[in-house]
């Protein structure tokens, strides 16, 4: 199965297995592909503070810090001397570079000094911190555009390219994710049973009010059968049979200032396949503050081994890999902070089962 956001895609697949893609784009409201409806069921949104909290922030951190310096009326200088005053020396001319976007804290010193700024400027805890990306690459270099980002994760003629259509140039295009959550639930059988995510998106430019989201299935015969929005309001699921694909558009219910925040929930149960779902990636385009996957296994499909593993882009060699533990909640997890554009995926492999059978009672399952 794979899904795929403004920055990173989910996908959890193997041989044969069931599995599902999630793709978000900002939408234009005449802009809607014809397909097979599938049934959705919407609830109410909520709030989720604690999130909206960690997602606080501006575009970027020499904005956000910059701004905040002019606020308080602080020189370089005098916080470069709070700075000392404290322990930690950070030259005016390092502030500087860092505020003019020349260049980003990265050492622990650095970033020790960034958590210390929140307090002097007065910024909630972490809103600068979370901010920073990973380590700049050495050298000049163009950052590319949204669908060009996405075409360099995703290839050309993609599962996500194919089900947006013309919407694909827009991806990405008025809002950007801070963090994800992903659950993936594996049903008794071994097969892939629903998966449910949460997206802190923060808006690029005023207006933004709305995303998409696609969810492409490895095997014809998974398919949605009930989708249920708990923050926002669900306005398409459109199930594309031909691409195996669902198309999710979430409406937040009001229009963001530039940089607001917003958090969008959903979960969708999937009908059963006809063979075990083996792995779990998300596909990321952009740099993504923070993201957590989970996977949880029916007691009865319990796996003998998982991992954790990267690619750099969809259909490259997995690298980086390591094993995880079970837990007695019979899930796996991984948490990934300040998380680099790629994919990122959970693998899992079954073992024989009582008198030499799997859950679904084949024998070993692929792995």
């Amino acid at each position: 199965m794979s899904s795929d956001t403004d920055t990173d895609e989910a996908h959890a697949t193997g041989p044969g297995s069931n599995g599902a893609q999630a793709a978000e784009v900002q939408a234009t409201p005449a802009q809607h592909a014809e397909a097979h409806a599938t049934a959705a069921r919407t609830g109410e949104a909520i709030t989720t503070s604690a999130l909206h909290a960690a997602a606080t922030g501006a575009d970027t951190f020499p904005v956000v810090l910059r701004e905040a310096l002019n606020r308080r009326g602080l020189s370089l200088e005098r916080v470069s001397e709070r700075l000392r005053v404290r322990g930690i020396t950070i030259s005016q001319a390092t502030l500087s570079s860092w505020q003019r976007g020349r260049s980003q804290p990265e050492r622990a010193r650095s970033l020790q000094a960034v958590d210390v700024l929140e307090e002097i400027l007065e910024l909630p805890a972490g809103s600068l911190r979370s901010l920073l990306g990973p380590r700049r690459p050495r050298g000049r270099t163009t950052p590319p555009d949204a669908e060009g980002a996405a075409l360099q994760i995703l290839g050309e003629d993609s599962v996500v390219e194919k089900a947006l259509g013309a919407r694909f140039r827009h991806f990405n295009q008025e809002t950007s994710s801070l963090m994800v959550h992903d659950i993936v639930r594996v049903g008794e059988t071994g097969t892939l049973s629903g998966i449910s995510t949460t997206n802190v998106l923060r808006a690029k430019r005023a207006g933004a009010d709305r995303a998409i989201f696609v969810l492409s299935f490895d095997d014809e015969a998974a398919e949605p059968v009930d989708i249920k929005v708990t923050c926002g309001r669900l306005a398409e699921a459109t199930y594309l049979k031909g691409l195996k694909s669902l198309v999710l558009e979430i409406h937040f219910g009001r229009e963001l200032a530039k940089l607001d925040t917003t958090v969008v929930s959903y979960a969708v149960e999937v009908s059963p396949s006809e063979t075990p779902a083996t792995h779990y990636e998300r596909w990321s385009r952009t740099n993504l503050h923070e993201y957590l996957q989970q996977v949880f296994f029916h007691p009865a499909a319990l796996p003998a081994d998982c991992h954790r593993y990267v690619r750099e882009k969809v259909g490259a060699p997995p690298r980086g890999r390591r094993r995880i533990p079970l837990s007695e909640a019979h899930d796996v997890h991984v948490l990934t902070s300040r998380c680099k554009p790629g994919v990122h995926g959970v693998a899992w492999e079954y073992g024989t089962g009582t008198g030499g059978t799997g859950p679904s009672g084949t024998g070993d399952r692929p792995g």
